[in-house]
């Protein structure tokens, strides 16, 4: 079951909380392609955030490609696989983690295990939930 939990003492955008929520629902199968996100309004009413801040999160995630929006249905997961694209943005992404690892005087190996240690959190999602989500909505 995937719940969104947004920590409000973080100094976490809201928005970007949200996003890497879906994000990591995505990873761990909690949503699939195709699946229907609640509505802009449905979301910010059942997390109790702002709806132009949702609004924010779903446009994020459809400039990443985790989402598209149909007019009809709303914001459906839809993830691309341009893998080049994805690739680039986590290149960047992981450049700034990985200076701040450094900073804090972690070794290569202990990253390395760190990584290992999240994407079998992936995995053992994958094969213990299921598919079933629990998204307000």
């Amino acid at each position: 079951m995937m719940y969104i939990e947004i920590d409000f003492s973080s100094d976490e955008a809201i928005y970007q909380q949200l996003c890497n929520q879906i994000i990591q629902g995505i990873a761990m199968s909690r949503l699939v392609d195709g699946e229907v996100l609640p509505s802009v309004r449905q979301m910010a009413e059942d997390i109790g955030i702002n709806m132009h801040t949702v609004n924010k999160a779903y446009t994020v995630l459809k400039q990443e490609g985790f989402v598209k929006v149909d007019r009809r249905r709303g914001a459906v997961v839809s993830v691309h696989a341009d893998k080049e694209k994805a690739l680039d943005q986590i290149r960047r992404d992981m450049r700034a983690v990985l200076a701040e690892a450094r900073c804090r005087n972690l070794s290569r190996e202990d990253v390395h295990r760190l990584v290992d240690e999240i994407y079998a959190s992936f995995a053992e999602a994958d094969a213990g939930t299921g598919t079933d989500t629990d998204l307000p909505g």
